[in-house]
């Protein structure tokens, strides 16, 4: 929307321009348009020099008329008393009228009011154009688009000391609902009293949408994600056959589409995806925000928004809904775990999403619940793929922030040389190839909200220093400023490395390291973990909201006898890819499984059975090496508590053959990241996809257990 405001090649006599003035629509300048109104003015039969109407509606008519926009004014309300408070002292008042242009509500400074009064500026009374002449209330109807009118601008001499600033009110198909105004004495007229009117104008149809569509999908978009949750971000509203239903004033801005023509589109067209594609995305359990290309080839970032009767989408889920659609032993057990509080009507959880009946994870949570809201930084550790990053999202989540931003940072994977500018930002000019005006770094992104480092053990040891500072100061300095921005934010870090002995090696810093950790927590991985066969009837869930299909019981006893290097990321990718091969089915059996995972259950087999005996009682009998013995034998390899070196690379390989001593978890790890990259003649990227790990896993284990 163009604001309909101009500076005037010649003003009128006897006022001021005031000096911020909007640029008008091409085909005239402020003074032909200011002279257009008025000669519309005057073929309506209107005189300047006319008294102000002191004929307002009758009191029976006036509350007919508030009745009618009743809906109106209880979204109206609160913006304009909230908008009262920003111009408070400033010799105006704030009004709302109808489409017809009668004052419904008005609230302002008690003096001002009186003035306004005199020119018949009250409830009751219409400001059409038709009545009062050229005026911001009468004119922003007509024009349908933010209008100011300034001292003698105005059509009638009467109103001549004020100046009026008034945006229109859309509901989600464009239709106009009524007008919001600021007016006040033309004296004292500000530059950003325009702005203020239009993002009040916003908030209410903002509101006014989620009111309409709050059973239906709404996309939450803006071309940078540190805007999405603020007036500025665009919202649609998507039917279930993926048609726009609707759109507020920022989506059609950012798309540059009017209303009527975006309401042609579908969610393909507009942006190349399915609906049914969205809620795959943001079923799982605290998504983060889409990339979306328009077809222009804008780029949004994009989140999603849903809180209707469909909400069989995970993420909206609570847990006793996730539960009745157990098979009934899981149910059963879950029901009695739980505690007998009404849990489907409390509030979503991301903690309580979590708890799945572990007894470590669930000591885990019960500590982090603790410290919620009580500014004691997070710093947790696990092995990668442990949901590090999902239950630091379920803090943001159950936390006075969860309104604000979640922003997430990954140390190691942004090159040395840029993470300094991406975390800080930078100033147009700071280095070479930086963007003209700079850019905002990911702390300040974050503020008002949390900010999530991961694998913060490997972040360069020159910038722990200059963190470290703006956690003391909550101040940030981007890179090539002077200026100091100050933040509000909650850090938590995450690694899977050990800080303590970084700190020895002199690659960590202690302060920093004591800085981070207000409290530690340290996830399991998913082989010590009690709850594997819930966690993937829970992904499951995800994968499959409909028809979801149970694990046959022998998958399960296989899931529960491989290590897992790769953890809950590993497990959701074999689980994904098998709920594909088994569509339509009612089990996922052993031959949806891909034949990759199963050449690499086959390989672990044979040394998980050779590592049992090692472990066992010297009287004891050696088991058959069955999968509840396999099982046993990598939780007692990983208890054992002085791992043997890694044998030399000079010895003969025997990757079939049982070691001579017993052999760590580690060493069986190692042995099949080896045999998974032998299988793949050498294929970093093609080993790491069969393992369910990243390259970067494989790099650094292979580095830190070369023979010595």
């Amino acid at each position: 929307m163009v604001d309909a405001f101009h500076a005037p090649a010649s003003p009128p006599h006897g006022w001021t321009a005031p000096s911020a003035l909007a640029v008008a629509p091409p085909r005239a300048g402020r003074s032909e348009l200011i002279q257009q109104w008025h000669e519309r003015c005057a073929a309506l039969g209107l005189s300047r020099v006319e008294r102000p109407d002191f004929d307002p509606l009758q009191h029976s008519d006036l509350a007919v008329a508030r009745e009618r926009n009743q809906r109106l004014f209880t979204h109206a309300a609160p913006v304009m008393e909230m908008l009262l408070e920003q111009i408070v002292d400033t010799d105006s008042m704030i009004v709302l009228a109808d489409t017809t242009g009668t004052i419904l509500h008005s609230v302002g400074d008690d003096r001002f009011l009186q003035r306004a009064n005199k020119v018949a500026l009250t409830p009751g009374v219409s400001w059409a154009e038709h009545s009062k002449g050229t005026n911001a209330i009468g004119t922003t109807l007509v024009e349908e688009t933010p209008t100011v009118v300034h001292g003698g601008e105005h059509f009638i001499h009467a109103n001549n000391f004020l100046t009026c600033s008034a945006a229109p009110i859309f509901d989600p198909r464009g239709e106009m609902l009524g007008v919001l105004d600021v007016t006040g004495d033309q004296r004292s007229y500000h530059q950003h009293t325009m702005g203020l009117v239009r993002m009040s104008a916003r908030m209410i149809e903002n509101q006014w949408l989620s009111d309409d569509y709050g059973n239906r999908l709404r996309l939450h978009f803006h071309g940078r994600a540190e805007f999405i949750g603020t007036l500025l971000e665009g919202i649609i509203v998507v039917g279930v056959d993926g048609k726009i239903l609707g759109a507020n004033r920022s989506a059609l801005d950012q798309l540059d589409m009017s209303i009527a023509a975006l309401r042609m589109q579908s969610l393909p067209s507009l942006f190349g995806i399915t609906a049914s594609a969205v809620f795959d995305h943001f079923r799982t359990p605290l998504p983060t925000p889409m990339m979306l290309h328009a077809a222009n080839g804008q780029q949004f970032h994009v989140s999603a928004r849903f809180n209707g009767p469909q909400r069989a989408v995970v993420l909206d889920m609570p847990v006793t809904s996730v539960e009745a659609r157990m098979p009934t032993p899981a149910r059963d057990a879950a029901a009695a775990a739980r505690p007998p509080c009404p849990l489907a009507q409390a509030p979503f959880s991301g903690l309580r999403y979590l708890d799945t009946g572990d007894a470590q994870i669930a000591a885990t949570l019960q500590k982090v619940r603790r410290v919620i809201n009580r500014d004691i930084p997070l710093l947790i550790l696990g092995e990668t793929g442990t949901g590090k990053e999902l239950l630091a999202r379920a803090v943001h989540q159950d936390s006075n922030r969860a309104r604000q931003p979640f922003v997430a940072v990954n140390c190691a994977s942004i090159p040395e040389s840029l993470i300094e500018a991406e975390l800080f930002g930078y100033e147009d000019g700071a280095f070479t190839g930086a963007r003209r005006k700079g850019a905002v770094g990911r702390i300040v992104q974050a503020n008002g909200g949390t900010l999530f480092l991961d694998e913060i053990g490997d972040m360069p040891l020159p910038l722990q220093a200059r963190l470290l500072r703006v956690l003391q100061e909550r101040n940030v300095t981007p890179l090539g400023s002077l200026k100091s921005i100050p933040v509000d934010i909650a850090v938590i870090g995450a690694t899977h490395r050990n800080l303590r002995e970084m700190i020895g090696a002199g690659t960590f810093r202690e302060d920093l390291y004591y800085r981070l950790n207000g409290l530690v927590v340290r996830l399991p991985a998913l082989r010590e973990r009690s709850d594997l066969d819930v966690v993937a009837r829970r992904i499951l869930l995800a994968e499959c909201p409909q028809d979801t299909p149970a694990i046959d019981a022998s998958v399960l006893a296989l899931f529960k006898a491989y290590a897992w290097p790769g953890n809950l990321r590993q497990l959701a990718n074999v689980l994904r890819t098998a709920a594909v091969m088994g569509a339509g089915e009612s089990h996922i059996c052993e031959h949806h499984l891909s034949d990759d995972f199963l050449e690499d259950v086959r390989r672990v087999r044979p040394q998980a059975a050779a590592i049992a005996p090692a472990f066992a009682p010297a009287s004891a009998p050696s088991p058959a090496p069955d999968f509840a013995a396999t099982q046993a034998a990598y939780a007692a390899a990983a208890a054992a508590p002085e791992p043997l070196p890694p044998p030399s690379q000079d010895a003969a390989p025997s990757p079939v053959a049982a070691p001579s001593a017993p052999r760590t978890l580690g060493e069986a790890e190692i042995e099949m990241i080896r045999s998974a990259l032998a299988a793949a003649d050498g294929n970093i990227s093609v080993a790491s996809k069969r393992l369910g790990i990243s390259r970067n896993t494989i790099y650094r284990k292979l580095r830190w257990n070369k023979a010595g």
